[in-house]
């Protein structure tokens, strides 16, 4: 969790200064500037957003199915038991 956190954080300051870059030597208009960095932008975050979500859910599914598995072996140890009690 704590990679994934600064590979954004790297990502977000890459688009930062590339941006701040772009802007002090772009060759075109401002406005044509600004829309060229919007259309890039939004491609950037679409694909972040569907490369880490699919990413996040793989393994938030792989947590929860790990967990599951302790919570079904906790209960059999406790029906044994229970069981053995009886």
């Amino acid at each position: 969790m704590k990679g994934s956190t600064k590979l954004i954080a790297a990502a977000a300051i890459g688009v930062v200064a590339g941006s701040v870059l772009g802007l002090i030597f772009a060759p075109d208009k401002g406005y044509e500037t600004r829309k060229k960095i919007a259309k890039k932008s939004n491609k950037l975050v679409k694909k972040v957003k569907s490369g880490f979500g699919k990413e996040r859910v793989v393994k938030i599914k792989a947590k929860l199915e790990k967990k599951l598995e302790k919570v079904n072996a906790k209960l059999e140890g406790f029906a044994n038991e229970a069981t053995e009690q009886a």
